[in-house]
């Protein structure tokens, strides 16, 4: 029986998918806003920022940017990794503590909880080592888990940050920052970024350079089918994926060898492409009434 990965992959000649929804550094295009999120983040752990600020809408490749760091960092630096952790005082310092590989009790106080954390960061601060925690999804903490995080990075060495944090979030944690009483957390971010969605010519440029990834020409979309793409996509990169791949889809069972503006507009009328009706007002380009407030559009791509 056929794999359902080699639907279309075989008939393009592909390697595999192009269009993908795993985040997957090998993919990862560098568009002039990748590479300055990407610079944004090293220069936050090369200069010891405290706080380090990525935001960006879903989809937008956050956490693709995320693996890429990963990948790069040596073993002068111990990284802890947590996402979409919630949680009252003390057990977020668990979570943390989990991410880090240190031993605790459940049922420890959480004076203890914190004296186990300052001594870990100490000792790798001893050995040479700076320690980074990494919190993915960090909209989700309440305003106490963020205060409580802010409270970890007061643990310093004369000029030294011993522990520095990288917040990585949806737009709202940009709003969560800014506001009057998170104005001591906003204090300690030393660089911040917000990821934008695609414009046009980079969305073509985006699908281009994953079909060529996997072996393609890059031009098996045409230029008309590349900017229906971004139309019904609005440039955020995980919806341009989903439609691509229908579109591929769509072009292998008319036994077509190019996806058309018209082979996208057909994805797009049967209502193949759910996912469209996830974006918002403002990014599907409808009037949005701000009250009081001003509502930001996306900024990024996940590559």
């Amino acid at each position: 029986m056929m794999k359902s990965e080699e639907l279309y992959t075989t008939f393009f000649g592909f390697s595999e998918r192009p269009f993908t929804l795993l985040p997957d550094p090998s993919f990862l295009f560098w568009s002039t806003q990748h590479k300055r999120a990407f610079a944004l983040l090293e220069f936050g752990i090369m200069s010891r920022s405290p706080i380090t600020l990525i935001t960006g809408e879903v989809g937008c490749g956050k956490t693709t940017l995320l693996r890429h760091l990963l990948a790069k960092l040596d073993e002068s630096v111990t990284v802890g990794l947590l996402s979409n952790v919630q949680g009252g005082r003390g057990e977020l310092l668990q979570w943390v503590l989990s991410a880090l590989s240190v031993k605790f009790d459940e049922d420890e106080s959480y004076v203890s909880l914190f004296r186990r954390f300052q001594e870990f960061v100490i000792d790798e601060y001893a050995k040479g080592r700076r320690v980074v925690l990494i919190i993915d999804e960090a909209q989700g903490l309440s305003v106490e888990g963020l205060e409580e995080l802010r409270l970890l990075t007061n643990i310093n060495s004369d000029k030294d940050e011993l522990i520095q944090l990288i917040l990585v979030g949806q737009p709202e944690l940009r709003d969560i920052v800014q506001s009057p009483n998170m104005r001591q957390l906003a204090q300690r971010v030393a660089a911040s970024f917000h990821l934008a969605p695609m414009d046009q010519d980079t969305v073509c440029a985006y699908i281009s350079h994953r079909l060529q990834v996997v072996g393609g020409t890059g031009d098996e979309f045409t230029h008309d089918a590349c900017v229906e793409v971004y139309g019904a996509t609005r440039g955020v990169p995980r919806l341009v994926n989903q439609l691509c791949e229908f579109a591929l889809l769509y072009a292998w069972s008319d036994e077509s060898q190019s996806v058309t503006e018209e082979t996208v507009k057909s994805v797009l009328e049967d209502g193949a492409f759910f996912a469209g009706a996830s974006l918002s007002p403002a990014m599907r380009g409808e009037p949005v009434l701000s009250l009081g407030r001003h509502l930001s559009n996306c900024e990024e791509g996940e590559g």
